[in-house]
């Protein structure tokens, strides 16, 4: 089953050790959250930054944002418990870092039924190593509860020994083999940060990249910037009234038994109108999000 569409245009990293940061994340803009079990917290924070998660995802308060808990590897001394505990909350996803390979997906999915995970709850999957990349395909289609990938851009371009350029060519490859494999699977995928929070032109340059290159959305480290990619990742008015002619045209071409449709001199095929109503259901979950 392929991750629900909903508005993904601007995720943020939260560290689950951070009470405030919790707390906080009830009240931004983001149409996602990624409360950090890895990353973010020091090792000797780990148990309670996992309990703090689980007691803030209990009181509730986080309305239609997409929750996802990333929880330590299964190959750190706490990653098995981060994954049973979150197993037990209302997230919207459990997402594991570093995955290299389809049986990791198969082996979370396991812990998860086990543990008595809710029926709607999703695995993602950091995508940051170079095997990872090789084996994006596999990893995919590993199991059904797989809802997207999340692309690690830091730690990638790290294991790839390259530079962070503005056009993120020595990093292209790898993206693009991560949103095949996305689409090809019906998952959401989400791009990586960017790190120079004083760098505005070149944060508004990688969402705009990003965006072109078929991502849905943005991974953040800093609510300034919910905003910039809020505004980056959502449809434009034009496109949307586009969108809407060619579904009220289509529609009337139905109603009156017609199998051609044109709309100002362009011939609108089926797949045009799919698209269509792809981008108005989108742009109607955004408004529902931005006025919630």
């Amino acid at each position: 089953m392929a991750a629900a569409p909903r508005p993904r245009r601007s995720v943020l990293y939260m560290p689950g050790s951070n009470a405030r940061a919790l707390e906080k994340g009830r009240s931004l803009p983001a149409d996602g959250l990624i409360l950090d079990l890895e990353d973010a917290v020091a090792p000797d924070a780990k148990d309670s930054a996992r309990d703090q998660i689980v007691s803030a995802l209990a009181e509730g308060g986080y309305g239609k944002r997409e929750i996802q808990i990333r929880t330590n590897g299964l190959n750190t001394p706490w990653g098995y418990a981060d994954i049973v505990a979150a197993a037990k909350t209302s997230a919207d996803a459990i997402l594991l870092p570093k995955v290299e390979s389809a049986d990791t997906v198969r082996q979370v999915a396991n812990i998860m039924a086990a543990e008595g995970a809710h029926e709607d709850m999703r695995i993602w999957c950091m995508m940051e190593t170079p095997l990872a990349m090789l084996n994006a395909k596999e990893i995919a289609g590993a199991h059904p509860k797989l809802g997207g990938f999340v692309m690690g851009t830091s730690d990638l371009a790290k294991d790839l020994n390259c530079a962070h350029t503005p056009d993120r060519l020595p990093m292209i490859t790898s993206l693009g083999l991560c949103i095949l494999a996305a689409r090809a699977f019906g998952l959401a995928i989400l791009d990586g940060v960017h790190l120079d929070l004083s760098d505005d032109d070149g944060f508004a340059a990688s969402c705009q990249q990003g965006r072109d290159m078929g991502f849905d959305g943005k991974t953040l480290i800093h609510p300034k910037t919910i905003g910039a990619a809020n505004t980056a990742f959502a449809p434009s008015e034009a496109d949307v009234a586009w969108a809407r002619k060619i579904i009220a045209a289509f529609e009337q071409a139905a109603s009156e038994g017609k199998g051609v449709v044109v709309v100002d001199g362009k011939l609108i095929e089926n797949l045009h109108v799919v698209s269509a109503r792809k981008l108005v259901t989108m742009a109607d979950l955004i408004g529902e999000m931005d006025g919630a």
